[in-house]
């Protein structure tokens, strides 16, 4: 079965809306959230032993970490300086058993810690995959793809490398931190504190750093999913970008784009580039001020050789994680700005949702009723005004009239795509939107103007309209639909791959395939958009010969272009600037000197001046 929905314009071309986004993300997006932050770690929740169990792993690691340059402390001062060559070898072991279990806990850690991020990065984009088939169409019509497929891979992969392997890190150099400096304090006291004098111009360049990563970052956000949308578009549109030859200038547009993507991205690397430098000029320092202090401390002997020795080695890691710990905000500035739009997608409202404990429709008989029926994309874009209009079942009706006068807005109230704004739209005497949608929507179907083939084989394809059908059954819909001969003169028949947009088919052909879904889907209520509207007439013929058969015993709304393929219909509506102005059958209509006779009529003349 195969759903379509007509566009409407929201007043805005696609750029806009990116640069639109790229301001809405600036003002919107924040250093740290602690809201954000609990609602991002929910989806660690099922995996909360194995983040245990890496968090045990990393506090066994920073154990390790720290223990190491004090073995060899010890080393040199109680054994090395005395000539202990026994307890050498001993705290020798001991020590490579330390850097032993250090890689043994080390490798552990991440493997845990990788496998979780995976876990992890499914989790969400699953959940926003559901969130978007579960959004109202109204969202998909007013929304880029490309930013929509930022939202799914580049801001959930910046958010699970916060929860995965952020929040530990965060965790691993806050303890290493803090066990440095209460050993380094614990063994001299006096060189801990003149280490420690290069601290406050730590601070003051990190809160410099802070400062202006906290835009640069959001920036490359912003551009990314800006190249991701340009992308999307260009691919999207590439037939009318040839037809046209205008390569060139989609060329210098996208240059434009990914140019200040990788500017945006050169000054945040700037940044960091500036600010590690810093950090390892400092800790330079540092050790500078351990060698001169700590080496003339020795000479007095107020110190061992050991004592200084481990002060250098600690000197290194502690600044190592103020390294990360920088590196680690950074990621942390993406991942509250991705995280914000994530979380902002998820909390968008269905638009169109089933009231709770929602029943399931019956099965469908095929009457329609829409009773008082004003419908409006937006507030003040209203597109339907006052229909009344009942459908028997069995019934073929026709909806014609001028572009945007409302036709495709009547088709997607019926299989409820939107809701009303004022009256009701009615199936068998029940409100559409007191059942749940998909109970509904199983027992309807439409062909639609533009046929949509998924990537896979030309049975897949026919066999979404009732994917638990069995081959016979496929090869009996695509037989009804006319679409048999074709299929069995491709190089595989029913199992030719159809490559992407079915762009190895013909547009009738993708037509009659998708008339083969429908009929295998077997929809008490059928709806056919324009379904002819872009074929020759040749293959119009077997069209309508399909649809013909299609008809039989259902319920059909059909919304015609051409006049000529509709004359069978039980009734036609004419629907102009949102209204029923005119309704009968193909003769009644005719007799009549109104819309329906002028547009058959210029349409009569326009095939004769062809």
């Amino acid at each position: 079965m195969s759903f379509s929905v007509g566009t409407t314009s929201m007043g805005r071309g696609p750029r806009g809306m990116l640069r639109s986004l790229g301001k809405e993300d600036e003002e919107q997006s924040s250093v740290f959230d602690l809201r954000i932050l609990a609602r991002l770690l929910i989806f660690i929740k099922p995996y909360w032993r194995s983040m245990v169990g890496a968090f045990f792993l990393m506090v066994v690691t920073s154990g390790l970490g720290l223990a190491a340059p004090y073995l060899v402390k010890i080393a040199i001062d109680d054994h090395i300086a005395n000539g202990d060559l026994a307890g050498l070898d001993r705290i020798a072991l001991i020590t490579a058993a330390a850097f032993v279990g250090l890689y043994v806990a080390s490798a552990a850690q991440q493997y845990l810690l990788s496998k979780t991020g995976q876990d992890v990065l499914g989790d969400m984009r699953a959940q926003l995959v559901r969130k978007l088939q579960d959004i109202h169409l109204g969202y998909h019509d007013t929304h880029i793809i490309g930013v929509t497929l930022s939202r799914i891979f580049s801001d959930v992969g910046v958010i699970n490398d916060l929860l995965s392997q952020g929040l530990i890190n965060i965790a691993s150099d806050v303890l290493t931190l803090f066990g440095i400096v209460i050993v380094m304090v614990s063994m001299s006291p006096v060189l801990a504190l003149l280490t420690f004098s290069v601290v406050p111009l730590m601070v003051i360049a990190t809160s410099i750093y802070a400062r202006y990563a906290k835009r640069a970052y959001r920036e490359t956000r912003t551009t990314v999913a800006e190249v991701i949308g340009d992308l999307a578009e260009d691919l999207a549109g590439m037939r009318v970008i040839q037809a046209f030859a205008q390569e060139d200038m989609t060329q210098e547009r996208f240059d434009a784009v990914n140019r200040a993507n990788r500017d945006a991205h050169v000054r945040a690397m700037a940044l960091s580039f500036t600010f590690m430098p810093a950090v390892q000029f400092l800790g330079t320092v540092a050790m500078a001020v351990v060698l001169w202090f700590g080496g003339r401390a020795v000479v007095r002997e107020a110190l061992t050789l050991g004592v200084v020795f481990a002060f250098l080695s600690y000197v290194t890691q502690f600044f190592r994680p103020i390294r990360e710990l920088s590196q680690i905000y950074t990621t942390m500035q993406s991942a509250m700005a991705g995280g914000e739009r994530v979380l902002q997608l998820l909390d968008t409202e269905p638009g169109v949702p089933d009231p709770p404990d929602a029943p399931s429709m019956p099965p469908i008989e095929g009457q329609v009723e829409f009773r008082d029926v004003t419908f409006a994309y937006r507030d003040d874009e209203i597109v339907l005004r006052d229909v009344n209009l009942t459908i028997e079942p069995g019934e073929t009706i026709a909806l014609v009239g001028p572009t945007g006068a409302g036709k495709t807005s009547i088709s997607n109230l019926i299989a409820r795509f939107y809701d009303v704004t004022e009256g009701a739209v009615l199936v068998d005497g029940i409100d559409v939107r007191h059942v749940e949608q998909q109970s509904l929507r199983r027992q309807m179907g439409i062909v639609p103007q533009d046929p949509f083939l998924f990537p896979g084989t030309i049975a897949d394809n026919i066999r979404f309209g009732d994917p638990a059908a069995s081959d016979a059954a496929v090869k009996e819909a695509a037989r009804l639909a006319n679409a048999d001969e074709f299929i069995r003169r491709t190089p595989d028949g029913y199992e030719t791959e159809i490559q992407e947009g079915g762009v190895n088919f013909s547009l009738g052909q993708r037509q009659l395939l998708c008339i083969a879904r429908a009929v295998l889907a077997d929809p008490q209520i059928l709806i056919l958009d324009e379904a002819t509207s872009s074929v020759d007439t040749m293959t119009e013929a077997l069209i309508q010969d399909a649809l013909d058969r299609l008809l039989a015993g259902r319920t059909a709304v059909v919304i015609a272009h051409r006049l000529s393929t509709i004359r069978k219909a039980d009734m036609i509506c004419v629907i102009d600037d949102g209204e029923i102005v005119e309704r009968g059958d193909h003769e009644a209509l005719l007799s009549q000197d109104g819309l329906y006779r002028e547009l058959y009529e210029r349409q009569f003349v326009d095939v004769l001046g062809t």
